[in-house]
């Protein structure tokens, strides 16, 4: 308005809050939100990484070290949904939750990821399915190598596009010891034939077009791949979800 910019923000330590910020000196007055749900004790903060992912290309996520910082702990990798959707260094309950129990998180920002530029966004035309595989990875190696993590001790976890990326990733990756699957992917045809209007040809672009490009969907597809799973996964699924039937 006239004297106010309003804004809903977020941060590390905090729950998001509505901001009024003064035009005219910049003063913020906090509106509503913005509570702090822990003492600094028990806050794990954001650590920006950044680490080699293959033919010099890099990769980008947030880890978070356990609260305590025993030594060598385990580590949940976190995919977000999208696929070409992004996570951000705010406060996050589900982080929380494995932090205050020993366990290291890495939140991965894979290439095809926003927010750190067009390029890196349309990397992931036609490799979805592979190329967070391969973030994966590296993101792995590249904490192990610093003794950040035990790399014996790896689970990996993602909801829709995620649980595609987390359900890929427990196929290609022997060393992951588990997954969670929250309503993801299983079989991207399925979800081509289904998805609303507003994300009708995104396959397309992520994968390829379904005829010539077979081959590349048969080798993507997790439920095609059921039996390259060793490790134990959990699967919450809603039977009513129409759009990831």
């Amino acid at each position: 308005d006239a004297s106010h910019f309003y804004c809903i923000a977020a941060a590390p330590d905090r729950l998001p809050a509505v901001l009024a910020i003064g035009r005219s000196n910049g003063a913020v007055r906090l509106l509503a939100g913005g509570d702090q749900p822990l003492a600094e004790e028990q806050l794990s903060r954001p650590q920006p990484l950044t680490c080699v992912a293959g033919e010099g290309e890099r990769c980008h996520g947030f880890f978070y070290a356990p609260v305590g910082e025993p030594a060598r702990p385990p580590l949940v990798v976190f995919l977000h949904g999208g696929p070409t959707s992004a996570c951000y260094p705010v406060f996050d309950p589900r982080i929380t939750f494995w932090t205050l129990r020993g366990f290291a998180v890495l939140d991965l920002n894979y290439r095809g990821s926003s927010g750190y530029g067009r390029a890196y966004r349309l990397r992931l035309a036609g490799g979805w399915g592979k190329l967070e595989v391969e973030d994966v990875r590296a993101a792995i190696e590249a904490l192990a190598g610093e003794g950040c993590i035990d790399p014996q001790r790896v689970f990996v976890r993602g909801g829709s596009a995620g649980g595609f990326s987390a359900l890929r990733a427990l196929a290609e990756l022997p060393q992951l010891r588990g997954g969670a699957s929250l309503y993801g992917v299983s079989d991207p045809l399925a979800l081509r034939r289904v998805t609303h209007k507003f994300e009708a040809d995104y396959l397309d672009w992520l994968i390829g077009d379904p005829q010539q490009d077979a081959e590349r969907y048969r080798s993507r597809t997790p439920l095609l791949q059921a039996d390259r799973i060793r490790a134990p996964v959990i699967f919450f699924q809603g039977a009513l979800d129409a759009v990831v039937v």
